[in-house]
């Protein structure tokens, strides 16, 4: 069974920036789509983005779109997502999360490992 580590997230000023981690450990990373999803308080768990197993495709919600990067390092097992332009409604726990997909996958039912998360925070 894969497990996933998040880590990166902090207190940040709008416009600022932040790279989030995810390291995988168990399964063969190297075949999983990989997935990063958020969760405000108060709120349903959103997705974000997602990448395929070779890094290759790469999916997004519409409102990340151009400030935030989802790549990996498959010889390291890590996932990455790079925000830029960070905005208070970016303000959630973001959480990593392993699918059953060949495809990126913005649906919460094709991913069957999470992470603990870890809480971003952007002040205005």
């Amino acid at each position: 069974q894969v497990q996933l580590v998040e880590s990166g997230g902090e207190l940040v000023q709008a416009g600022g920036s932040l790279r989030l981690s995810c390291a995988a450990s168990g399964r063969t990373f190297r075949t999983t789509t990989m997935g990063w999803f958020r969760q405000a308080l108060g709120k349903e768990r959103q997705f974000v983005a997602s990448i395929n197993s070779g890094g290759s495709n790469t999916l997004y919600t519409d409102s990340v779109k151009g400030r935030f990067t989802i790549s990996r390092d498959n010889a390291k097992n890590m996932v990455y997502l790079q925000m830029n332009n960070l905005k208070p409604d970016d303000t959630a726990r973001y959480y990593c999360a392993a699918s059953r997909s060949w495809f990126p996958d913005r649906s919460f039912d094709s991913y069957d490992v999470w992470g603990q998360g870890t809480q971003v925070t952007v002040s205005s």
